[in-house]
């Protein structure tokens, strides 16, 4: 049985993809920061007939300790590891400007430092076996920036740059590293797990006036977001490729944007960008 072990696996793709995998055979190590939310992946786990293919282990990707804990458990098994998906992460929306340095620091706590500390503790257990996929939850946001995410966008901004290293790195111990690019899904990502800046909130901010403005596109973009079960499905085809791409752009929105920055003039793209976002 193969195992791959999961961050933040208590909703979203995390959550998706800990079922998900377990389904196809997988032993799947779901951590998370607070295992008191563990409730929902164990009620989908338990309605899909897999709940004891799944080790709930609490894992803070913020923590050192709990990061070298999680690594000595795992090397002190009979069993490799087969896959690391790095899915912990949150988003700090406000405007660049607004944001204090404590919220970016925090933003790039979990987004990027939390993801590149839990990749390094454990590549020596896949150097050691001498194979193993390490997959990096990105974002469109990872290769273009929007206003409002300035913050979350530079984490997956770090991530990416990080993470294309890394596979160069990692070609002849023979370790596949991949990128995966979502766009806009139905995740708790932008409403539970979203931490609004003090700024987004400070009516004698600059940038108050535009506060409703973006609001209403984040609130208008929810009513098309696509269903998250794609991006946990693309994880699994990946895990089944030896030789994955770099990276993998999902969802309609995030191809669009992508090929419209490839084809318009700069000056077209950015104003279609500040018009589509109420910055205008």
């Amino acid at each position: 049985m193969r195992t791959a072990l999961i961050t933040g696996a208590s909703s979203g793709f995390g959550l998706l993809t800990s079922v998900t995998l377990a389904k196809s055979g997988w032993h799947v190590l779901a951590t998370m920061r607070d295992l008191n939310r563990r409730e929902k992946l164990e009620t989908a786990a338990r309605n899909a007939g897999v709940l004891e293919r799944i080790e709930f282990l609490a894992l803070d990707v913020k923590h050192a300790d709990q990061i070298a804990a999680t690594a000595k458990l795992i090397a002190e098994r009979d069993e490799p590891l087969h896959a690391l998906v790095n899915n912990a992460g949150f988003a700090v929306p406000g405007f660049a400007e607004d944001i204090t340095d404590a919220e970016l620091r925090e933003q790039f706590d979990t987004n990027f430092f939390g993801s590149t500390a839990v990749t390094r503790a454990l590549l020596p257990q896949m150097r050691r076996q001498g194979f193993g996929h390490v997959i990096m939850v990105s974002s469109i946001s990872g290769r273009l920036g929007f206003p409002g995410v300035s913050s979350y966008a530079a984490s997956k901004f770090a991530l990416e740059g990080w993470t294309e290293t890394l596979r160069y790195e990692m070609k002849t111990p023979g370790i596949q590293v991949v990128l995966v690019e979502p766009g806009s899904f139905e995740t708790d990502i932008w409403t539970r797990n979203a931490k609004l800046t003090a700024g987004l909130q400070d009516p004698s901010s600059a940038n108050a006036s535009r506060v409703p403005a973006w609001r209403s596109h984040i609130e208008q973009g929810a009513k098309d977001r696509a269903n998250p079960q794609v991006v946990a499905d693309l994880i699994a085809r990946i895990l089944e490729t030896p030789r994955p791409k770099l990276r993998y752009v999902v969802g309609k929105d995030a191809r669009m944007a992508l090929r419209l920055r490839g084809i318009l003039p700069a000056g077209i793209f950015e104003r279609m960008i500040v018009k589509m976002t109420g910055m205008g």
